[in-house]
C-alpha cells in the first residue's frame, strides 16, 4: 500500500482539488482506494457527498476505540472509498500528543488498511504541527501545490527545512504549480526561476480554471463530470508523472 499526502503549509492552494481527482483516476485506473479527509473542514467530504462526521470524532480514530476501517463510507466511484472528515479533527494535534508514538500514530493506524488498499490519499490541513510530523512518517510521497508566487515559494522553503529536519527516511517530495495564468508575468517567471536542484518539480502544470471551482456545485471530480477538459487532462498528466510504482496504469 502506498501512501500520498496532499500537503502544504500554505492553504488555498489546491490540495483538495489535486486529492479528489488524482484519488479519482487511481482508483478508475484499477486500484483499490482510500481518500481520508483529515482536513475539518471537510471539503473533500463534500464533494464526495459525504457527511463530515465520524462516530468517536478524531480522538475516537487515534485511541482505536474506533477502528478506520468501521469510518470509511463507499463513493459513487467503483472503487474508491473516503474516511470522512470531522469537525473534531481540529484537535487532532491533541488526540496524538495525549497517546504513545505520537508522530507515528497515524502510520500505524494506516497499517490496518494495507489489506484492503493499495493508495491511500490523505488530503492534509494547511499547518506545521504534530499532525504534519504524523504525515511525514506515514506519506512515501508528499504532493505539494505550489502557486507561482513568492509567498507560495517562501513557504516551500519552510516545507523543505521542516521535512530535512525530521528524524525518519524522508518521503518522495514532489511539487507541482497549480492555479496557474500564464497571461501574468509573475506566473511565468516563477515557474522558470524555481530551484529545481533539491526538489522535484513536475513538469505538469494546473492551470486557474472556472471549472476546477465547479466541483463544490457538481460535487464530484472534474474528471468525472468533465473527463475532456483541459483541466481533467491536467489531472490525468499529473497523475501519470506522480502515480506510485507498483499500481495499476491506465489502460
Amino acid at each position: 500500500m502506498k501512501v500520498v499526502a496532499t500537503y502544504n503549509i500554505k492553504g488555498g492552494v489546491g490540495k483538495t482539488s489535486v486529492a479528489v481527482n488524482l484519488a479519482h483516476l487511481c482508483a478508475r485506473d484499477g486500484n483499490r482506494t482510500l481518500l481520508w479527509d483529515l482536513d475539518p473542514q471537510g471539503a473533500a467530504t463534500y464533494i464526495f457527498r459525504a457527511h463530515a462526521r465520524v462516530k468517536g470524532g478524531g480522538r475516537g480514530l487515534v485511541t482505536g476505540r474506533r477502528p478506520l476501517a468501521d469510518a470509511v463510507k463507499a463513493t459513487e466511484f467503483e472503487r474508491l472509498d473516503l474516511l470522512p472528515a470531522d469537525f473534531s479533527y481540529r484537535n487532532l494535534d491533541l488526540d496524538l500528543d495525549d497517546g504513545k508514538k505520537r508522530t507515528r500514530r497515524l502510520g500505524q493506524l494506516l497499517t490496518g488498511l494495507r489489506r484492503d488498499y493499495d493508495v491511500v490519499f490523505l488530503d492534509c490541513p494547511p499547518s506545521i504541527s504534530l499532525m504534519s510530523e504524523n504525515v511525514l512518517h506515514a506519506a512515501d510521497m508528499l504532493l505539494v501545490p505550489l502557486i507561482p508566487a513568492t509567498l507560495s515559494l517562501r513557504t516551500f522553503d519552510q516545507l523543505q527545512e521542516f521535512v530535512a529536519d525530521s528524524d525518519k527516511p524522508r518521503p518522495d517530495l514532489v511539487a507541482f504549480f497549480s492555479m496557474v495564468d500564464r497571461r501574468k508575468r509573475l506566473h511565468r517567471e516563477v515557474i522558470e526561476n524555481i530551484p529545481r536542484e533539491r526538489t522535484r518539480v513536475a513538469t505538469t502544470e494546473i492551470p486557474a480554471l472556472s471549472i476546477v471551482e465547479q466541483m463544490a456545485e457538481r460535487k464530484a471530480p472534474v474528471t468525472a463530470f468533465a473527463p475532456t477538459s483541459r483541466a481533467a487532462g491536467c489531472y490525468e498528466q499529473l497523475w501519470a508523472e506522480v502515480r506510485p510504482a507498483g499500481t495499476v496504469p491506465a489502460l
